[in-house]
């Protein structure tokens, strides 16, 4: 099995006053986990990015803290990052044990080509991303790869209980939930001519009917014109 290392340092900045250790490339770390107290830890960043690159949230790290010989069994929990520029800003990591279960997300990767989508009426569709997985941390798979030249036919799809995983590793959703399918390019168009045509109805109703308060105010105004005029007084002398 691959082995993937990663140093880190016990770390006394805390609070807001982090941002000025990322300024000098060093990232913020928290490990948690079994049999061990909450730690503050920091990493280089280059670093770190390299080995979560690396081990993503499946595969397991071996974390040495300061000078210690001891290492620690890690697995990346939950990462947090600047929305805007993407730089990292922190990192949790989750101590395990070898012979404890414990819950991961393993990504969908999908391959072959599906006969369905030679025709250019149909679409695919990719509902699951990741499926959530029970195992032995040693058990995690890398990756969940999904074969889409099954789907042949028209609305065909591959639910969660097609998939087939490793021994030790249960399955965590439902069976029945759709992870690929064939879709239908066509109803996107019904709906955006649809949406074209309700638009283009006049509030009136019908082409070519007006609305009864223009008609009343027309009529008004023909009334008005055709009132004859009112006689003028004859000026006194």
């Amino acid at each position: 099995m691959e082995q993937i290392e990663l140093h880190a340092t016990k770390r006394v900045v805390l609070g807001k006053k982090v941002r000025l250790i990322r300024r000098k490339g060093i990232t913020p770390v928290h490990l948690f986990g079994h049999n061990i107290e909450s730690l503050s830890l920091q990493c280089d960043t280059a670093v770190l990015k390299k080995v979560m690159a690396q081990a993503g949230q499946t595969k397991i790290i071996n974390l040495q803290i300061d000078r210690s010989k001891k290492q620690h069994t890690v697995m990346v929990r939950e990462t947090q990052k600047n929305a805007l520029s993407g730089e990292l800003l922190h990192v949790d990591l989750y101590q395990v044990i070898a012979t404890e279960k414990i819950k991961a997300q393993v990504p969908i990767i999908l391959t072959g080509e599906a006969p369905a989508l030679r025709s250019k009426d149909n679409l695919l569709e990719h509902e699951l991303m990741a499926l959530a997985v029970e195992c032995l941390p040693a058990q995690i798979p890398d990756r969940i790869q999904v074969d889409i030249s099954t789907l042949v036919e028209d609305n065909s799809s591959i639910r969660v209980k097609d998939i087939k995983l490793g021994e030790g590793v249960t399955l965590l959703i439902e069976p029945e939930r759709i992870v690929v399918k064939i879709g239908k390019r066509y109803a996107e168009r019904v709906e955006v001519v649809a949406a074209e045509e309700a638009a283009a109805v006049t509030p009136e109703g019908e082409e070519g009917e007006a609305p009864a308060a223009e008609e009343k105010g027309k009529e008004g105004k023909a009334e008005k014109e055709t009132k004859p005029p009112r006689a003028e007084k004859p000026a006194k002398a």
